[in-house]
């Protein structure tokens, strides 16, 4: 079976991902899956940086508004629901382009995941209960059962913690022992990786003029609309940085300064947490600067055109 061509485009936010992905699929005649976890969520526009239609360039976009605030896109469901994807791009002879910065996701639209056990909710809420009584305590407790994994989470990664502490004790069996067994792994692609590395302090420049944006563009107010269409704000998306700050001002924690400032240092450790992530797959090919430069576009263009002609 002859393999088709799948560019990725990672990289921590702020790095400029979506711009590149709009010169790649210009130039190779590609469409654009979304592979940001917020992304999939129709209302939440601003916080999460979203391309309005009329800045894609005419050009396909998948995965992106899909789903209402309060329905739960898995890593496993987006893989699912990704893969449907690139097969009907691949049957329309074009490129998928796959860009974002989950890197879970990413991980498992390639390389497919564990059999782990579903979700159980009743459990995950005892657990939050917990963490919420005793910040850490969790952490704490996969180091006891699960040492390997906690030594892979990060202590404030709270939904990947509870998500451990899930599989321990619903399988009794630690969750890096279940990764070592058989996943379905993407079939049918040849894969171009390009990762997206800006210098550090520029990155969190371009991060910290982002969220000031955001809050001057509109942010709270979005929020608030949300709110006015029925929905909680104790949702899972507004737990994400920006918008968690958001609620915090309607709810009269934060003033708008305050809240601008913990956006700012919350990404940025963020953006620390996805490099650390995407550094760890060695199909990456690294790109010192961000996707906006136009030299870095020439180079990847360049790049993308000698993966094309390899198979083609």
């Amino acid at each position: 079976m002859s393999l088709h061509p799948l560019i990725g485009i990672a990289g921590p936010t702020g790095s400029g991902k979506s711009s590149l992905s709009l010169a790649v699929c210009e130039a190779v005649g590609g469409e654009v899956v979304n592979c940001d976890s917020l992304q999939v969520y129709r209302y939440l526009d601003i916080g999460t940086a979203k391309l309005a239609v009329d800045e894609r360039r005419g050009i396909p976009h998948h995965l992106i508004d899909i789903l209402n605030p309060d329905e739960i896109c898995s890593a496993g469901e987006y893989s699912r629901m990704a893969r449907e994807t690139l097969d009907a791009i691949r049957q329309r002879g074009r490129v998928p382009v796959v860009a974002g910065g989950t890197g879970f996701y990413l991980k498992a639209l390639l390389d497919g995941l564990f059999p782990g056990p579903q979700r159980d909710e009743a459990l995950r809420a005892r657990l939050a209960g917990r963490e919420n009584r005793r910040p850490g305590g969790l952490h704490r407790l996969l180091r006891r059962w699960d040492p390997a994994a906690a030594a892979r989470i990060h202590p404030n990664d709270t939904p990947k913690v509870i998500r451990a502490l899930e599989v321990y004790v619903l399988t009794r069996r630690p969750v890096t022992e279940l990764f070592t067994t058989g996943r379905d792994a993407l079939q049918g692609y040849r894969m171009l990786l390009l990762g997206l590395s800006p210098p550090r302090d520029a990155l969190y420049r371009q991060i910290d003029a982002r969220c000031q944006q955001m809050f001057d563009g509109g942010l709270i107010e979005e929020v608030r609309g949300i709110a006015g269409r029925g929905y909680s704000l104790d949702l899972k998306p507004f737990e994400a940085h920006g918008y968690r700050q958001a609620v915090q001002v309607i709810r009269g924690e934060l003033r708008v300064k305050e809240a601008v400032f913990y956006a700012q240092r919350n990404t940025r450790q963020y953006a620390k947490r996805q490099v650390t992530w995407f550094r760890a797959d060695p199909r990456i090919e690294w790109w010192a600067g961000f996707g906006t430069d136009p030299e870095i576009e020439a180079a990847a263009l360049r790049r993308a055109s000698r993966f094309l002609s390899e198979i083609f």
